[in-house]
């Protein structure tokens, strides 16, 4: 269903950063069905996926439901977009298929990210796509003093949790007159697990 945003990354490491595939044959995915009936998420269909991690923690995969997550940024895509946090890249490249996309820049701050996951996707984007490696709550880069983004991407969370709002907060902000859409990933979700 959702396979044109899967990635095509090789795997490998850098750092306590990694890029691994996993399979979940059908076993493994009729349990998973039980859970996202509990849960509402969690459903992985057979198949082949990659993830990525750092350390024992699964920080991005290209799963349906991190699709899912992605989606309200990858439909509003056009012109020039920011995205902050590279992750696998997967929102990134979905908006560069589209031909009304002219330029995506992404800030990442590890350089481990960026050495595993960067290269392969600047082979085919290289003239549409800049990687800026910094903090995106605080630094500054003279490559986007004065740009105005069409759509802007907060997905600098490993978890879905009430404690990522006022970093989200701070991003919206920081954003706000510089951009004429803008969404950070999970965010209802976490609006709603502050609510319980």
């Amino acid at each position: 269903m959702f396979d044109e945003y899967k990635v095509d990354l090789p795997e490998g490491r850098a750092g306590q950063w990694q890029v691994s595939k996993f399979v979940v044959d059908d076993a493994a995915s009729r349990f998973t069905s039980l859970r996202a009936a509990l849960k509402g998420r969690g459903y992985l269909p057979p198949g082949t996926y990659t993830q990525l991690t750092r350390g024992e923690t699964i920080v991005m995969s290209d799963t349906p439901d991190e699709i899912k997550d992605h989606l309200a940024f990858i439909y509003r895509a056009h012109g020039i977009c920011l995205i902050n946090g590279l992750g696998l890249d997967m929102a990134a490249t979905a908006a560069l298929r589209k031909p009304n996309v002219a330029h995506v820049y992404v800030v990442e701050q590890s350089a481990d990210v960026i050495s595993l996951v960067a290269p392969t996707y600047k082979k085919n984007y290289s003239d549409r796509l800049t990687v800026l490696h910094g903090d995106a709550l605080t630094d500054k880069w003279p490559e986007l003093r004065g740009v105005r983004f069409d759509a802007v991407w907060h997905d600098i969370w490993d978890t879905i949790c009430g404690d990522n709002l006022p970093e989200m907060t701070k991003l919206h902000r920081r954003y706000a007159r510089r951009c004429n859409w803008q969404g950070s990933w999970a965010r209802a979700l976490c609006r709603r697990g502050c609510r319980r």
